[in-house]
């Protein structure tokens, strides 16, 4: 790179990218769907200057926007960013499966592998992003993903989940008026690779059967295609 290349940056710029990471952190913390409103309140910056952070780190995949359009929640780039979270390829065949599943539920569905003890977000819904990715990687155990492989080894979890694992072929989870599901894949050996999930109202993960069959199909169905 010469003089000439060399990106120039004048004396307000360093303070703007303290601002749009700011932003980041702030997003993270309240957690997906958060207003600019909000975000303005929280980081004290006026609310046409985050209007304007928020649209160029949409722009450049760092946010993207929540499928009512009123709030906001981390981008794909940020999970490349995360050593922590990881970025797994999903052959085409396995995508398929996932946009079948996803076209017939009303929430999210989401594809997760177990990679060393840690939960990798390995495709998470476009239109329901999970509600706190950050949370998932810090307290699994909140989360049916997190509570799966702790269940399929019996380890510390209330029989009743163990029960609902072998009677069921799921598990559920959930805090107030939201809910999730988890389903495991195995590979051929029948070792927990990953799991699928379903997040959503909760009354309709209690008040339905026909999710967690078609999780459990789903998830049959991908452990060939991720193993």
């Amino acid at each position: 790179m010469t003089a000439g290349d060399a990106v120039s940056i004048t004396a307000r710029q360093p303070a703007a990218i303290h601002s749009a990471l700011s932003m980041l952190e702030a997003v993270a913390a309240m957690g997906a769907g958060v207003t600019a409103r909000q975000l303005a309140e929280r980081l004290g910056i006026p609310r046409a200057t985050t209007y304007r952070l928020l649209n160029l780190l949409v722009q450049d995949e760092y946010l993207v926007r929540t499928p009512d359009l009123t709030g906001f929640a981390l981008g794909t780039k940020v999970a490349l960013l995360a050593g922590s979270i990881g970025v797994e390829r999903i052959p085409r065949a396995a995508r398929d499966v996932l946009e079948r599943t996803r076209a017939s539920a009303r929430g999210g569905i989401h594809l997760v592998l177990y990679r060393d003890d840690r939960v990798v977000v390995a495709d998470e819904d476009p239109d329901f992003p999970l509600s706190n990715r950050q949370g998932l990687q810090q307290e699994p155990t909140r989360y049916a993903l997190g509570l799966l492989p702790l269940v399929v080894r019996g380890e510390g979890v209330a029989d009743d989940l163990v029960t609902e694992l072998r009677s069921q072929g799921v598990i559920r989870a959930g805090e107030g008026q939201r809910g999730c599901l988890a389903a495991p894949i195995t590979d051929a050996s029948g070792t927990l690779a990953g799991a699928l999930s379903y997040s959503g109202p909760r009354r309709q993960i209690d008040s339905s059967d026909s999710i967690a069959l078609s999780l459990v199909a789903a998830a049959r169905e991908l452990g060939p295609l991720l193993t």
